[in-house]
């Protein structure tokens, strides 16, 4: 039995999955780490040498406070990491090709040739237009606020960023928790910063304050990290708080695409009107589902053949696949005829009624022993009915013979193995 793919095994972007497509990550999450292992041990001396000091001499709250805001850092951390931040499948080969075929328009100045495509489409949100930007990458028109990120080159609804600290792209479906680690890391930082300096001030009552520091070393290395860390952590949280205010993306804010500068009449079409309704949009609506079935099996292409066998059995078929540009159609095989043999040896055509074509029939010429059959196999139908003509020289039509099998028929002409591969 062979062993069925999922899609996120042959998943086409630059990224990387673990716990079998559980967990989407960005190739490089080598900054990631970092940011782990950051926090945990800022925390970690923390918790082991400044908490049991500041439970005994001031509050046993402090840990506990301590630890719920270290628990929802790291929860809003690996979320924002792990989850798929709103990729946008690629187009299907068939899509893609309507795509191109529907933006081709041809040249009417110099005829015979084409110009190139359009690469934008104009919708109307709100009474602004809006641009969709074509992306050759994924073969779509990308919807308003989507944008292609070239590190896991994909594109990504609401596109905010690409952060590295997360080792993810930052999109529509995990800004919140981006947002949410960020304020409360910034939070943790200052209540770190805060019970250190607060662990050294008590310590320096019975001595000076270099003797505090020189006895508790650690509190010292956590004051250091947490000063350096809490300025570009605030900063950033305070930032995206104005973007959350103003339902704007970072891209969209760099980019300056809703800027006055631009037009009196650019606005922003995206938002609710308010800075309560955008925050409450972005904080408390509904997380959309994926748009990729990452844990789903890929389905392989199946021929007509099969699929109307499929759907008038329920059963799985080894009808053979062939594709229609190199073999024809396939719709005429299972009312047409089979390859028999005569008496003289010559390839005649055998009526067997309106048995299907299967693999059996058309690829297995190997018997048991290894040997290989030159001759294509006769049907079991009682009683074949042989033309005197050979199909060498037989005058049918090709829609009604194939042609798959005059090519079968010049190969058992000559003494070759006709094996055919499904494409």
């Amino acid at each position: 039995m062979t062993k069925k793919t999922r899609k996120w095994e042959v998943f086409p972007g630059k990224n990387k999955f673990c716990c079998n497509g559980r967990i989407m990550m960005a190739r490089q999450t080598g900054i990631f780490y970092f940011t782990c292992t950051l926090i945990v041990v800022t925390c970690g001396l923390f918790f082991g040498f400044d908490c049991p000091y500041l439970a005994v001499h001031v509050t046993a709250a402090i840990p506990v406070v301590g630890g719920a805001l270290f628990i929802f850092v790291m929860a809003t951390l690996f979320r924002t990491s792990f989850s798929d931040p709103g990729v946008i499948p690629r187009a299907s080969p068939d899509e893609a090709a309507d795509i191109e075929k529907k933006i081709e328009v041809p040249n009417t100045t110099s005829p015979g040739t084409y110009r190139p495509p359009p690469r934008t489409k104009e919708v109307i949100i709100k009474g602004q237009v809006v641009k969709l930007k074509y992306c050759f990458t994924c073969k779509i028109f990308r919807p308003p606020r989507a944008s292609h990120c070239s590190f896991c080159d994909n594109c990504v609804e609401r596109f905010d960023h690409h952060c590295p600290w997360v080792g993810n792209c930052v999109g529509r479906r995990n800004y919140r928790y981006f947002y949410l680690f960020i304020l409360s890391l910034s939070v943790l930082c200052i209540y770190i910063f805060a019970c250190v300096l607060t662990h050294l001030i008590l310590r320096s009552k019975d001595d000076n304050f270099l003797h505090a520091m020189r006895d508790s070393p650690a509190s010292v290395i956590e004051a250091i990290v947490c000063f350096f860390s809490v300025w570009s952590v605030i900063g950033l949280a305070g930032f995206h708080t104005y973007l959350v205010g103003s339902d704007q993306t970072t891209n969209e804010d760099i980019k300056g695409s809703y800027s006055a500068k631009r037009g009196q009449e650019n606005f922003n079409p995206f938002s609710q009107g308010s800075i309560l309704r955008n925050c409450l949009v972005v904080l408390c609506g509904p997380t959309p589902p994926s748009l990729i079935d990452r844990r789903g099996f890929v389905v392989p292409e199946c021929s007509p053949i099969h699929d109307g066998m499929l759907a008038s059995s329920g059963k799985e078929s080894n009808a053979v696949k062939i594709r229609h540009e190199n073999y024809g159609s396939t719709t005429h095989y299972k009312n047409s005829s089979n390859i028999g043999t005569n008496t003289a040896g010559d390839p005649v055509v055998v009526s067997n009624g309106n048995l299907p074509v299967t693999k059996h029939d058309m690829i297995s010429y190997q018997t048991s022993d290894g040997t290989v059959n030159n001759h294509l196999p006769t049907v079991n139908v009682q009683p074949p009915v042989f033309h005197d003509t050979p199909l060498v020289n037989f005058p049918l039509a090709e829609a009604e013979v194939g042609p798959y099998m005059r090519d079968n028929a010049n190969a058992v002409s000559r003494g070759c193995s006709t094996e055919l591969s499904p494409l």
